[in-house]
């Protein structure tokens, strides 16, 4: 039975995206080192019992724009839309479910207040994947 870890780092690799201009910019980055595969995953927060953190209709807008601007780089992108309550956990139970190799990722920064009000979402995506992730290098523009 094939593993991640079998096979090509960069054969099938997930981007979790925010917005189409992280997407643009996460795909540009990314192309530099030609992965086989792109899926491009956009994560619907849901409130969970509480009003959600943008209405639904808002959000699959987002994800549409973001799909759009991927597939200006990589053409024959695929498309996952996950809601979740829990960000990282949607963007591992995506990589499963497309049979990612990777998750790759671009660090959207800020300070280290922000970061900590945020659970820092970089943190868990690399200390608690059960495949490679990689961080890819900020643009000069960032």
């Amino acid at each position: 039975m094939e593993t991640p870890h079998d096979r090509d780092l960069l054969g099938h690799v997930l981007i979790p995206v925010a917005h189409p201009e992280d997407a643009r910019k996460t795909a540009k980055e990314l192309a530099r080192y030609d992965p086989g595969r792109v899926t491009t995953l956009h994560v619907v927060e849901k409130g969970g019992g509480v009003p959600d953190k943008t209405p639904v209709e808002h959000s699959e807008e987002m994800a549409t724009e973001s799909y759009a601007a991927v597939r200006d780089v990589f053409p024959d992108a695929n498309e996952h839309t996950a809601y979740a309550r829990n960000v990282v956990e949607a963007i591992f139970e995506a990589a499963e479910e497309v049979e990612a190799s990777a998750i790759v990722y671009r660090s959207r920064g800020g300070n280290r207040l922000l970061q900590f009000l945020s659970g820092d979402l970089s943190v868990k995506l690399v200390t608690q994947a059960d495949r490679p992730v990689v961080a890819l290098p900020a643009l000069e523009d960032d």
